[in-house]
């Protein structure tokens, strides 16, 4: 297991560590003071911990080595683990929309003005994992990683929306207790519009699309300061997981032997291996020059 995923799993863990511990301060705090939107935060915050007990359980597997049934190994995993992320994320929006609904048609007391303390926490350090974490998946390359970290950026605004309905409903009055319901609905939007954001790019992986231009340019000007290497054609890359696998083409001297040209598409791959981490494997073709 490599050091980009070991970072990426002990991030996971103090992932689920923080949604459980905010998940109950949610739901108690919701629940004695009168708050649906906080309660409703609550359940986000819940689903949050299980979306980061799947990210977990996803790198885990993902980092597992290549075998003979996975030639390229099991990073695959980790987006599929990113769609059910996003599974979460849906149900969660849909559940508090339907319950902020059922509460606007219901009447009930306005919520607790200390519930507005609690939320200004909640949203600081929510805000400040999402930084955390989002940054952890810039480093590791991780796609789950980085679709928990929106997770907590979903659940800061959530939790904001929750803090302006409340303070609406307390410093508005009677005929105003609704404003906490409401922020709750707006909030499930923003929601679903943050699953989309997470989807996106972890569909692009699976589907194995075109997205890594700077890599492709540094693979590009790193192969061609190999002696041997006229310049590079083809150049072809794709993500697994926390790994990137390379296909290149270099174009070398027609009228060298197979053998120089064997070796120096080794140091090409051995060059890049070096230069770029990342990389897990580098499939290089040889063209001689001329021949295009």
């Amino acid at each position: 297991m490599n050091k980009n995923t070991q970072k990426a799993i002990k991030a996971s863990y103090l992932s689920i560590a923080g949604n459980a511990v905010l998940a109950i301060a949610k739901f108690i705090t919701g629940i004695f003071g009168n708050s649906y939107a906080l309660i409703a935060d609550g359940i986000e915050s819940t689903t949050d911990v299980f979306s980061s007990f799947l990210v977990l359980l996803g790198l885990k597997y993902s980092s597992k080595p290549p075998d003979e049934n996975h030639p390229y190994g099991h990073g695959k995993a980790e987006p599929l683990i990113t769609f059910a992320v996003v599974g979460f994320l849906v149900v969660s929006a849909t559940v508090i929309a339907y319950e902020s609904i059922e509460h606007i048609r219901t009447p009930h007391k306005t919520p607790a003005g200390y519930t507005l303390i609690v939320l200004a926490v909640i949203v600081i350090i929510k805000e400040v994992f999402y930084r955390f974490f989002s940054k952890k998946g810039d480093e590791t390359k991780s796609t789950s990683l980085k679709a928990d970290a929106w997770h907590h950026r979903s659940d800061a605004i959530t939790s904001l929306m929750a803090f302006i309905g409340i303070s609406i409903a307390i410093f508005m009055g009677p005929g105003y207790e609704t404003a906490d319901d409401w922020a709750a609905l707006l909030a499930s939007g923003f929601i679903l519009y943050n699953a989309y954001l997470i989807l996106r790019p972890a569909l692009g992986e699976v589907m194995d699309e075109h997205m890594f231009d700077e890599m492709i340019e540094d693979i590009r000007e790193t192969s061609e300061k190999v002696p041997g290497v006229l310049e590079t054609e083809k150049c072809f890359v794709r993500k697994t997981g926390m790994h990137f696998h390379v296909d290149l083409h270099i174009i070398v001297d027609a009228e060298i032997t197979v053998k120089e040209g064997h070796d120096i598409a080794h140091n090409v791959k051995n060059k890049l291996l070096s230069r770029l981490p990342e990389i897990f494997d580098v499939l290089i073709h040889v063209e001689p020059e001329g021949a295009h």
